[in-house]
């Protein structure tokens, strides 16, 4: 399903010259994202409305070649790599905020606009938006959308999907679609808007979306609390759980990622440190120091060491910095990465923390974890050079195990990463067959030409 000259015209006359290539230099920066592995496009584009959207797909279908929609390539498992050749469409010139309704509590936005950005802008209202990915200086609404991302802020506010309202969508025949509604509540027919939330950019396009706000919290504070042990911050993770109290975000950082980030960073980072939780509550100014003694009490009962409140705004601006640093400060250590994020049962993170450390010794592997342990979900790291096959092989049966264990303690290959193509080959070890089977009738249903975003999600044959 080659691109043909006679196509690539066509795409010209839809969305103009000066928005669509064919340039082997353009096209090489839209043949990766986050992930491992790089494909060419045959093309890239730049569309900046629906309507030219929903002709390219039209005549994708007529002339039989592929579209991967794309926002900043910022995504974990290659949801955006054309694995298949065909056309890119970078969504980055639909990048307005059209409306912030501070009566009803929404926003309406294009998929193009930066999530840091889009914070700022209802923050300015004195609104709140929770979703919160590490990427968010850079990724996308419509790649968080997507994804389904989460972030930090998961344990309290939930995830990106818990947020979205309403959509516009450009189907893969080319149909637009308005789902959802406007309102707090509305169950006219299925749930579309769901549905196309996480599907990974394999059923529609996302072209604009209604999210919902919250009011911006009066007071936020955040503590760090240093433990010699991984395994006892993340029992005392469980005990903060089981007292009732639920913070705004419950971060951890191993040592591993503790000495990365203080490599990289030098913020005087405590190194020899087992672990660091790094915790937010938010609410009204009394509610907040009322909760944060609260967490001060059951960490120092449950062993940490150092039990730290910041000061300061720009304090605990730098925590966040720090956490937000890890991963790409993990490349110090080896060339490549294998990222996952798999979640587990609050109760079962010290379970599988034992597991990942046992794996550790027993491989030799550089191995970093950390993230949102309110909320189970860890991101586990190993880093290594991929052209040794040694490695790569001893770092590929890790994985594998890793996720049966996942599995087996009830938890979830990825959390807020997606499926893609790296996580794709493991697919049925969560799912099975019938689920899977059901999902590809889905598919096939919304795009019967098997036309958008190909080779993603669903196990190789």
């Amino acid at each position: 399903m080659a691109l043909s000259d006679s196509a690539f015209q066509k795409l010209q006359g839809i969305v103009g010259v000066d928005r669509c290539t064919r340039s082997l230099e353009e096209c090489a920066c839209y043949a990766y994202d986050a992930a491992a592995g790089r494909s060419l496009p045959d093309a890239v584009l730049f569309p900046e409305t629906a309507a030219e959207i929903s002709a390219v797909l039209i005549c994708a279908n007529a002339e039989r070649f592929f579209v991967v929609p794309r926002g900043s390539g910022s995504g974990m498992t290659g949801g955006s790599v054309p694995v298949q050749g065909g056309v890119v469409l970078v969504m980055s010139r639909m990048n307005r905020i059209l409306a912030i309704d501070t009566e009803n509590l929404v926003a309406h936005a294009e998929p193009g606009v930066i999530t840091g950005k889009f914070h700022a802008a209802v923050e300015k209202e004195g609104l709140f938006y929770p979703p919160d990915p590490s990427s968010s200086d850079f990724s996308t609404l419509g790649g968080n959308l997507a994804e389904c991302a989460g972030g930090p802020k998961a344990i309290k506010y939930g995830v990106t999907r818990d947020y979205v309202l309403g959509l516009e969508a450009v189907l893969p025949t080319g149909e637009i679609i308005r789902t959802g509604v406007q309102t707090t509540k509305g169950v006219a027919g299925y749930d579309l808007t769901r549905l196309l939330v996480g599907s990974e950019g394999t059923l529609g396009i996302i072209t604009r979306m209604t999210l919902k706000l919250l009011p911006l919290p009066q007071s936020v504070m955040t503590l760090t609390a240093v433990f010699h042990r991984l395994e006892t911050a993340t029992e005392t993770v469980s005990e903060i759980i089981r007292r009732g109290i639920i913070p705004r975000t419950l971060e951890f950082m191993d040592n591993a990622s503790i000495r990365c980030v203080e490599r990289h960073l030098k913020m005087g980072l405590p190194v020899d440190a087992g672990a660091l939780l790094l915790i937010e509550t938010d609410g009204d100014p009394e509610e907040t120091i009322k909760t944060i003694k609260k967490l001060q009490d059951v960490c120092r009962t449950n062993g940490a060491y150092d039990v730290r409140t910041a000061a300061t705004a720009d304090e605990a601006q730098a925590l966040w910095k720090a956490r937000k640093a890890i991963s790409p400060a993990l490349f110090q250590y080896a060339p490549h990465k294998i990222n996952e994020d798999i979640v587990v049962p609050r109760s079962r993170i010290p379970q599988m923390i034992r597991r990942i450390e046992s794996l550790r010794e027993k491989t030799g592997l550089f191995m970093a974890s950390f993230g949102h342990a309110g909320d189970g979900n860890i991101h586990f790291n190993i880093m290594l050079d991929k052209n040794d096959p040694a490695a790569l092989k001893k770092a590929e049966d890790t994985v594998e195990e890793i996720f049966d264990y996942t599995v087996e303690l009830g938890g979830t290959l990825s959390g807020e990463h997606g499926i893609g193509i790296t996580k794709a080959p493991y697919l049925s070890k969560e799912i099975g067959p019938e689920a899977i089977a059901l999902m590809k009738r889905i598919k096939k249903a919304f795009d019967p030409n098997g036309i958008l975003n190909p080779g993603k999600i669903f196990p190789p044959h």
